[in-house]
């Protein structure tokens, strides 16, 4: 053992010394590779960098690689709840069934594209807003990464600071949320998200985790995060590589969503949704290219068997020519910026170049409205003389959600400026009057001054100018409709002669009268130039038009003979005013009357006095002629007893006059009111109003006059009785009846509506021969007193339970 011991230990004190002059090598490299990460080596500049970009740093690359695995909100972000409505909004999304995802993309290219607006119309004042080099460029870009199914879209717009994140995407909801959720719940119809403002949600149909990197000139670069579980984060951005500014939104895709990796996907959406935005569209796509490559040796080889069995001729070649390298040709995946929209500004073109789907294609991406339908009409023309510009008008298949509400309070416009090419605003409500308000559109002027600012733009001469023509090709465009239907045509012959060919365009008036007739209207009211273009595209319901819209041009032609004014009728509802007293002899000798129920209908008739040089009769105010009675003279005299007698017995109830009438057939009387003052159903208009006042409105009461049917039995025999006993309470009593009861048939409120049903009570009891001294029978106390006497028992019980319960 001891011959071994000596040995062994020297063999292990060896080791030891080997293993520590490895330790202190080790040592000194490690000491030696820090010294050079203190100082690295540059990179050549501009070898292989982005312009203006970043180098990245290892650990900072790592960091960002695992925050995007994990799907995790960075830990130094600033933390947000988003607001009760967004998070609605989100969930509805998030569990959306919704078959039709595309809509996502046309929303980002929207919005991107509203973003380079922005920055391009600052731009007209301050050039250097916009920066140098690629910051400048105005463009969207798309790029895809398959490996981490990332879909990025980038814009070079104003970009958002901190505060507009928080408040666009976040915790302020946009005053269209509550809109579109309604709307959401009454129709379902996902693709009109655009229209109200939110369609940046719209990516939580495809992602589940969803970035916005934003820099704005005035601030720095932020991220904002969310993986829609109802917060959100923004942190200053210190992982990307600076965007210079403007906004790129990154998708992390749902594993459902994989189709939106797909090049061909997204150039097929751009082409269908955003072909006609108007700024270059790039995609980063792949693209197959033939690349000379040097040959293998086996590839040589096969060609050396080759050469040797070929034709004696090929030997004859010159031995002086040089031997070229042997290659060959591979295909090779390469990746370049890639344009997807290419069509010059349709504004710009010949109106007889572009076809009816480029038109419609040009609708939808203009007014965001990706809905099925083409819109009912447009006009696309070229203004020359003092002032030149170029517009397409469209007229769209449905009004806006909130068309009429504060529809004189808001300031919107549909329609887009340029000027030279260039937008300026898609605010100027001084392009057109607000009722076409709904039309959507687009004017390119070549007169208007570009750098000015957006109120001295507004005072400038020919605005007013390009309004006139405007509104004038504006009310041509909707004529036109009326005019190519079918179902306007009021010769019958050539109705069933164009029906085969139109069928597309029949009952599209009808339709347009549906969503926009009230515009109509309230253009009547607001403006005088053109109240008498206006009137001829008013359509109304008659009682001869078989529930079917018919125009006045229309109404005229059907007139009778002799007839001089436009009969005409206002009330709540179409069944009520055809059960109407007013009616009853114009009905019996044949006479069309107007049916109005719109509310707005009451001032439109205060506007609209005349039309062709016929007047406009309300006929339940007085004045009405239709045609002569032969006898209304004697008939005035031989009730002029009655009509005396019944103005006394009514002066309590403010009737200015009591007459015989020349309207009525069935119903015994009826009250109308004075020419110039307000019939039955604007009172009750009026009286609806929140802010009313009831003082004021006395003085735009019309006088009530009470007419008489003489040829009713009633009438004839309350004349009989007035004769004989003008002091007779119960006539008395009868005359007052009357009179509350036609009140009330009129369309009139009762002042004292307890009074009436009295009145009613009472007759009812004469019919019964019950006496009017009779009372209502008293009701017995008894019971009530036993029910007392019970409960006091019971409380005395329960006492006594209680206190035997103590003891």
């Amino acid at each position: 053992m001891r011959k071994w011991t000596l040995p062994s230990a020297l063999l292990l004190l060896s080791l030891l010394l080997l293993f520590a002059d490895q330790g202190r090598k080790l040592q000194a490299n490690a000491e030696a590779d820090s010294d050079e990460l203190v100082d690295p080596p540059k990179v050549e500049d501009k070898i292989g960098a982005v312009p203006n970009g970043l180098s990245t740093d290892s650990d900072v690359a790592k960091r960002e690689a695992e925050s995007i695995s994990k799907r995790s909100l960075r830990n130094n972000a600033q933390k947000f709840e988003f607001q009760a409505e967004v998070s609605r909004l989100m969930d509805i999304l998030i569990n959306s069934l919704y078959s039709n995802k595309d809509i996502f993309l046309r929303e980002l290219i929207s919005n991107a594209s509203d973003a380079l607006d922005k920055i391009r119309f600052l731009s007209l004042t301050d050039k250097e807003i916009l920066g140098e080099g690629d910051t400048a460029k105005l463009e969207i870009q798309i790029k895809l990464d398959k490996e981490k199914k990332i879909l990025s879209i980038r814009d070079r717009g104003i970009g958002m600071t901190k505060e507009d994140l928080i408040k666009n995407l976040g915790t302020i909801a946009k005053s269209g949320t509550s809109a579109f959720l309604e709307k959401m719940q009454s129709s379902g119809d996902l693709n009109l998200i655009g229209q109200f403002g939110v369609g940046f949600y719209s990516v939580y149909l495809v992602a589940d985790y969803v970035e916005v990197i934003s820099k704005h000139n005035d601030d720095k670069q932020h991220v904002w995060e969310s993986k829609a579980d109802g917060a959100f984060a923004i942190s200053e951005d210190t992982w990307n590589e600076p965007l210079g500014r403007g906004t790129e939104i990154r998708l992390h895709l749902r594993d459902e969503a994989g189709e939106y990796l797909e090049e061909h996907k997204l150039k097929e959406l751009v082409k269908k949704y955003s072909e006609f935005i108007n700024f270059p569209i790039y995609l980063w796509a792949s693209k197959e290219v033939d690349v000379e490559v040097p040959a293998d040796e086996d590839d040589e080889s096969s060609e050396s068997s080759s050469e040797e069995e070929s034709k004696d001729d090929d030997a004859e070649k010159s031995e002086d020519d040089e031997e070229k390298p042997k290659t060959k040709t591979v295909k090779e995946t390469t990746y370049e910026w890639e344009l997807l929209n290419d069509v010059k500004a349709i504004w710009l073109r010949n109106p007889k170049e572009v076809s009816e789907e480029e038109y419609t294609k040009f609708y939808h991406t203009l007014a965001k409205d990706f809905g099925d339908e083409k819109p009912l009409a447009w006009s696309h023309f070229n203004a020359e003389g003092d002032v030149e510009f170029k517009a397409v008008l469209f007229v769209p298949p449905k009004a806006p959600h909130d068309l009429y509400e504060s529809y004189y309070n808001s300031n919107k416009s549909n329609l887009k400026l340029y000027v030279r090419r260039v937008f300026i605003s898609d605010e100027f409500d001084e392009l057109l009057p607000k009722y076409l308000s709904f039309l959507k559109g687009l004017v390119d002027s070549d007169t208007l001054p570009l750098n000015v600012s957006r109120e001295m733009l507004q005072q400038h001469s020919s605005l007013r100018t390009i309004k006139k023509k405007l509104i004038r090709k504006a009310l041509d465009m909707i004529r036109r409709i009326a005019d190519e239907d079918p179902d306007e045509s009021t010769d019958k012959d050539k109705k069933e002669e164009v029906s085969s060919d139109n069928d597309e365009k029949r009952g599209q008036y009808a339709k347009f009268w549906n969503e926009f007739g009230k515009s109509i209207k309230l253009g009547i009211i607001e403006d005088a130039t053109n109240r008498n273009r206006l009137a001829k595209l008013l359509r109304v319901e008659t009682s001869k038009s078989e529930g079917k819209l018919t125009s006045l041009d229309q109404y005229i032609s059907r007139m009778k003979s002799g007839q001089k004014d436009i009969f005409y009728i206002t009330g709540t509802n179409k069944e009520q005013l055809e059960k109407s007293p007013f009616l009853e002899r114009l009905r019996k000798k044949n006479y069309e009357v107007i049916y109005f129920t719109d509310p707005v209908d009451e001032y439109l008739m205060q506007y609209l006095m005349d039309y062709e040089d016929k007047k406009f009769q309300n006929v339940s105010k007085e004045g009405l002629k239709i045609g002569k009675d032969a006898k209304a003279k004697e008939l005035k005299e031989s009730f002029k007893d009655l009509t005396k007698w019944w103005k006394s017995a009514l002066s309590s109830e403010n009737v200015d006059d009591v007459k015989i009438s020349n309207r009525l057939d069935n119903t015994p009387c009826v009250v109308v009111t004075s020419k110039f003052g307000w019939s039955a159903n604007m009172e009750r208009i009026m009286q609806a109003q929140t802010l009313s006042d009831a003082s004021k409105q006395a003085y735009m009461r019309g006088k009530r006059v009470l007419e008489i049917n003489p040829r009713h039995p009633i009438i004839k025999e309350l004349r009989e009785r007035v004769v004989k006993n003008p002091e007779d309470e119960s006539v008395k009593q009868t005359a007052q009846l009357m009179y509350q009861t036609a009140l009330f048939e009129s369309g009139f409120l009762l002042n004292d509506p307890k009074d009436f049903a009295s009145r009613i009570y009472d007759s009812v009891k004469s019919s019964l021969d019950i006496s009017p001294e009779a009372t209502v029978e008293e009701e017995e106390e008894a019971e009530e007193v036993e029910a007392e006497s019970e409960a006091k028992d019971g409380a005395s019980a329960d006492a006594d339970a209680d206190a035997k319960d103590e003891l």
